[in-house]
């Protein structure tokens, strides 16, 4: 029984675990999104995260210590110049695990592990939204405030102020045609 244990051994011996993990750290800092089986993810976060973390401060020392970690030298060149510039102000959470379904061989939880900061898709999505507000059942309020007209309203109001034919206007008098008339009463 597991009771306590905090490490998923992942049905492997400690050096094949090891070699796993830094082979698919390696690969999703350089492509920037893996696809692997469920656990392997949930077991990948524990491991990759604190990497990228050390990736924030870029000295020697910081550098050796992911690279005993990852073994690859393009990996630890990627993290340090890319992906730590992007993900200075974020305090943690800097990979997103999204579920896929089970793989039709055996039936594993398949699951799709990214970096947040690399996911232009989702990042225009969010800026792109607008904030939610909350609509409320009644006339008037209990402040006495009128109920907005919903977005739909507004948008057959313009239509119809759109389409209206323009009024016609009516002669008023400018201020030169008054001062005309004023110093034609005058002469009178």
């Amino acid at each position: 029984m597991r009771h306590g244990c905090k490490v998923n051994k992942l049905s492997r011996t400690h050096a094949h675990r090891a070699a796993m993990l830094s082979n698919m750290a390696s690969s999703l800092i350089l492509h920037k999104r893996i696809e692997t089986t469920l656990a392997k993810a949930k077991a990948l976060r524990i491991y990759v995260e604190p990497l990228i973390t050390k990736s924030k401060i870029d000295n020697t020392h910081q550098r050796r210590v992911v690279f005993s970690y990852l073994r690859d030298k393009e990996a630890v060149t990627e993290l340090f110049r890319e992906i730590s510039t992007k993900i200075a102000n974020r305090n943690g959470g800097y990979t997103r695990i999204l579920k896929l379904g089970r793989r039709l061989g055996d039936g594993a939880e398949m699951a799709m592990m990214e970096l947040v900061d690399y996911n232009e898709n989702m990042l225009k999505d969010t800026t792109a939204k607008k904030a939610k507000t909350t609509r409320r059942a009644g006339s008037k309020s209990a402040a006495g405030q009128q109920k907005k007209e919903s977005p739909v309203a507004e948008v057959k109001a313009e239509e119809k102020v759109e389409n209206a034919p323009e009024p016609i206007e009516e002669a008023t008098p400018t201020a030169e045609a008054t001062v005309q008339n004023e110093v034609q009463d005058e002469k009178a």
